[in-house]
């Protein structure tokens, strides 16, 4: 048996993967208070469910679901920080709001607001 370089790919992608996230949220973390500093509204894109079960205090629940058409309850003048459990539901958010042209931050997982 030997070993080819392309059995280790899809490790290398995923470990590239999870580093990217874990530093750009990160980054992501310390954007967040001065964001808030100037008024931004958190916005929760989980289920209602997971929304009531934990969430940010402050923050507003609009699930991804829905978020088409109740994104017109974010006013474009407000920065808009999103969240959900682990990064993907507010990515998909962040992009609909950018090309709305809303300042928007993407936090990642929930938790991860201070």
């Amino acid at each position: 048996m030997t070993f080819e370089p392309t059995q280790a790919l899809p490790l290398v992608l995923i470990t590239g993967f999870i580093l990217y996230r874990y530093f750009g949220f990160r980054r992501a973390r310390s954007a967040i208070p001065g964001l808030l500093h100037r008024g931004a509204v958190i916005v929760d894109v989980r289920t209602e469910a997971e929304y009531n079960g934990a969430h940010r205090p402050g923050s507003i629940n609009i699930p991804l679901n829905q978020f088409d058409s109740r994104c017109a309850e974010l006013k474009k003048d407000v920065p808009v920080i999103l969240c959900c459990a682990s990064g993907a539901r507010s990515g998909i958010a962040a992009g609909v709001l950018r090309a709305k042209g809303f300042e928007v931050l993407n936090a990642g997982p929930w938790t991860n607001i201070p």
